[in-house]
């Protein structure tokens, strides 16, 4: 699987940032959810990211 150079990274990070273009968060689950996190992104229900966090 080819995700791009070091360099298209950099570039898409600085568009990123001169856009102020941030993702779309559906949902957080706790870390302790993560296995409740994991069947809701297998559901297809969420609309943007899924983020677990600690």
């Amino acid at each position: 699987m080819f995700v791009g150079s070091r360099v298209m990274f950099e570039e898409m990070n600085r568009v990123l940032v001169e856009h102020r273009i941030k993702p779309v968060i559906d949902r957080v689950f706790a870390f302790e959810e993560a296995p409740e996190a994991l069947k809701y992104l297998e559901s297809g229900a969420h609309f943007g990211k899924i983020v677990i966090t600690v």
